[in-house]
């Protein structure tokens, strides 16, 4: 699903206009992202967790020549699913 789609679909299914909507969904992601930055965690019941996380340096190869390169530390967004997305995605099937 594209950008404009969700936001059609928030619009349809809101009863709102779609410039309405698209300010909606700016807000929600600028929210998230902001608190992110801050170094905040956002979670919604049900729905799922945006968190930052740590990734330490480690080794890595270069598939094209095989030489062992450093992968550097550094910091990155994570999201791990509530359980009513894992049931719903899990019946969807």
């Amino acid at each position: 699903m594209t950008r404009d789609e969700m936001i059609t679909k928030i619009a349809k299914n809101a009863e709102i206009t779609k410039k309405a909507a698209t300010n909606a969904l700016n807000s929600v992601l600028e929210g998230i992202t902001e608190a992110l930055q801050a170094g905040q965690s956002i979670t919604f019941v049900g729905f799922g967790t945006f968190k930052v996380s740590q990734r330490q340096a480690r080794k890595g190869i270069n598939p094209q020549t095989k030489k062992a390169i450093d992968i550097p530390a550094t910091t990155v967004p994570t999201f791990k699913a509530g359980s009513k997305l894992k049931e719903a995605v899990k019946s969807a099937k």
